[in-house]
């Protein structure tokens, strides 16, 4: 009877602890989740919601006009280029700096570590401003250079505007995933990496065999991480190049901003937008998921 009791006093604690960020959770973030699926299947255009007698189902007319628009594949592909430059570019350099500084290759690892991280407590605004001057103006710094070097003019940063974008993404959250990295390097027993190279293992093994396993956890949350800020990329792009010239550096955050709230807002495409998105990143968290099952050690 007494273990009973207990049992029910831990459980009942256990909910009383857990209810708070559940609440949270569903009303925060998956009743707009659901709700916002919903309002895509409308003609909601604006108004109250709820005893709205204009309101009615639309089915997935919504959806029909983002698939026939040829701005949504250009937004989603520029979409997939930052989250191929995140998961491909980010996370392998970031993991490179901050083995080289964990494994204290260089001199000065503080004065390093803080210089990459900087980026990432600067606003994005203001990077945005500082970089549009740098390459996007037309007295910008590149185009400067260009002239001294090639008076003809020669190629534009307009031939691939994406590219200036992509990286200053680089260069901006690289930082977030040494820091990432950093910490759970030091987490593995320094004991194992010496034992490992008393037995003759070279630099590459010792990755391979001891630190890529024991990071495998930290590499798939990485990577999520990485997609789900790729896909919501908005306010560098606003302020960098507002998705232009001619929507080709919108993104699919931008381009459900410019449904919602620019010219005549269309909600109900707005909204399967970002349910798209939402589909997106599902996707390709599962497909993350399943390649860390399949190479991975399997631990969490």
């Amino acid at each position: 009877m007494k273990d009973l009791s207990s049992k029910w006093e831990e459980r009942t604690a256990y909910i009383i602890l857990i209810l708070p960020a559940v609440l949270i959770y569903y009303f925060v973030m998956a009743f707009p989740t659901v709700f916002s699926v919903i309002l895509s299947l409308t003609n909601y255009r604006g108004g109250a919601i709820f005893g709205n007698p204009n309101l009615s189902f639309a089915g997935f007319k919504s959806y029909g006009v983002i698939f026939r628009d040829p701005y949504f594949y250009m937004a989603l592909k520029n979409n997939f280029l930052i989250v191929l430059m995140s998961v491909f570019g980010q996370i392998p350099l970031g993991f490179i700096l901050a083995y080289i500084l964990s494994r204290g290759l260089i001199k000065g690892t503080d004065f390093f570590q803080t210089m990459i991280y900087l980026p990432n407590v600067i606003s994005s605004v203001v990077i945005g401003i500082l970089f549009n001057n740098f390459f996007l103006s037309s007295s910008s710094v590149l185009a400067e250079i260009q002239k001294t070097f090639n008076a003809s003019g020669g190629t534009s940063i307009n031939s691939n505007p994406m590219a200036p974008v992509l990286v200053v993404m680089l260069w901006m959250y690289t930082g977030m995933y040494v820091i990432i990295f950093l910490a759970n390097l030091q987490k593995i027993d320094v004991s194992i990496i010496e034992a490992t190279k008393i037995d003759g293992a070279n630099e590459w093994q010792t990755l391979r065999y001891i630190i890529f396993p024991a990071l495998s956890g930290i590499i798939v949350t990485s990577a999520i991480l990485a997609i789900s800020g790729s896909l919501k990329s908005f306010d560098l792009i606003y302020v960098m190049t507002q998705g232009g010239p001619a929507h080709r550096t919108s993104v699919l955050s931008l381009y459900m901003y410019e449904k919602a709230f620019r010219g005549a807002p269309n909600y109900p495409v707005a909204n399967a937008i970002s349910t798209v998105m939402v589909v997106i990143s599902f996707i390709l968290i599962g497909v993350t998921k399943a390649v860390e099952k399949r190479f991975g050690t399997g631990e969490e």
